[in-house]
């Protein structure tokens, strides 16, 4: 019998997207202020890289890009790489991913569980550019195999532009608001540049933020410093193609212990996410506290409503520095953050 991928496809959509949208209040200097939230755990192989991996695939299906019996190969820092690995899997395909060896152990154990074929390649090897050109040298080298190339893909931005968007709006209408801003990690510039998309789609003025470590400033110094950082899943020694900073705001850059920091107070108050989830918490904040107003009368309109996202879980983190002591230095910002109650708006 033939195996229908489309209709698999189509089926296996219904555990894409529809994710909830957290409002985590909390106070910062004895202010009361709420950061909109898109919790991402609850895709399909637990992360937002799982939209993109989707929409990449069922498009190339559409397209006649990846057919029976292909390999998917793809170079990924983690997310991605087990979004494919779970959805190819389901949809017979053997999978091969080629990631950095410094990340987590979780994400390789998970990638093997799901029955990929993961290649790790050392800083000698050319650390994560190394992984990059091993993916693209064996989809050259080999026949039938298909290489979704994440970095330089735009269905990776329309995913989140079809998507991602539309539901944060959606259910921020829900409460009678709308995104003034929205600020997102960057690691393939996927999500904040498709969130750009959308909105220039409906002429809303909502601006939008890429955020990196301040450890690593790569975006910051065009691609000529890089350095050391634990937020997993951004910053990944380069620029993508996709991201096109002339179309986006400043630069916001937060240190990776205080990622760490925020990231476990997260957690502590019952959200589970990931170190980049702290590191886009605190991204939001700081673009609240720039754009605040004079505003007489109601408090709330002071501040304007920013939007990010909760990437994944702390599932992969257990091996990390998320679960132990981080020391705290002078200029964190989370050290005066208290959160105070967390609200699912669906």
């Amino acid at each position: 019998m033939t195996f229908n991928y489309l209709q698999t496809i189509e089926n296996l959509e219904n555990a894409y997207g529809k994710t909830p949208l957290v409002e985590v209040k909390f106070s910062y200097r004895q202010q009361i202020l709420r950061v909109y939230g898109k919790y991402e755990a609850f895709n399909f192989s637990g992360s937002i890289k799982d939209r993109m991996a989707l929409h990449i695939l069922k498009q190339s299906y559409l397209q006649g890009q990846i057919k029976e019996n292909y390999t998917i190969v793809e170079a990924t820092s983690g997310n991605t790489g087990i979004a494919f690995s779970a959805l190819g899997r389901a949809l017979n395909h053997q999978v091969i991913i080629f990631m950095p060896d410094w990340l987590s152990v979780e994400r390789y154990k998970k990638m093997e569980l799901l029955g990929a074929k993961v290649v790790r390649v050392s800083a000698s090897e050319g650390g994560f550019l190394g992984a990059i050109a091993m993916a693209k040298k064996y989809a050259q080298e080999n026949d039938n195999v298909f290489y979704p190339d994440q970095f330089t893909n735009p269905l990776n931005a329309e995913a989140h532009k079809n998507s991602t968007a539309q539901e944060i709006f959606s259910q921020l209408e829900k409460i009678n608001l709308t995104p003034d801003h929205f600020i997102a990690g960057v690691g393939t510039g996927g999500t904040v540049m498709g969130f750009y998309q959308y909105c220039q789609e409906i002429n809303s003025p909502c601006k939008c933020y890429p955020l990196e470590p301040a450890n690593s400033p790569t975006l910051t110094t065009g691609g000529k410093k890089i350095g050391k950082h634990r937020i997993q899943g951004i910053s990944d020694e380069f620029i993508p193609e996709i991201v096109k900073l002339n179309q986006l705001q400043e630069i916001v850059s937060i240190d990776d212990g205080d990622a760490i920091i925020m990231a476990q107070k997260l957690n502590n108050r019952g959200l589970s996410v990931g170190i980049s989830s702290g590191a886009n918490f605190l991204g939001a904040l700081k673009v609240l506290l720039k754009n605040q107003t004079n505003f007489v009368g109601d408090s709330s309109k002071k501040f304007p409503c920013v939007a990010t996202i909760f990437c994944d879980s702390s599932l992969k983190y257990f091996s990390t520095d998320l679960c132990q002591v981080e020391p705290i230095k002078p200029h964190f910002l989370s050290s005066d953050i208290e959160i105070l109650g967390l609200k699912i708006i669906r």
